[in-house]
């Protein structure tokens, strides 16, 4: 039973922090864009290099 008033308001410490870490990181834009970091994966890194030689000659 003793453990209970120690245990209880760490739990509830940590669940603070978990939310507000979750609140920030949705406001920062973590989560907007899900989609293409999926894609990027299938991706040709010949496109990727075209593009940036294709910029770098601009």
């Amino acid at each position: 039973m003793e453990s209970l008033y120690l245990l209880i308001p760490v739990a509830l410490v940590f669940c603070v922090i978990v939310i507000r870490l979750l609140i920030w990181a949705i406001d920062s834009g973590q989560y907007e864009d899900l989609d293409k970091e999926a894609s990027r994966i299938l991706m040709d890194e010949e496109q990727n290099h075209r593009k940036k030689e294709d910029a770098d000659d601009r």
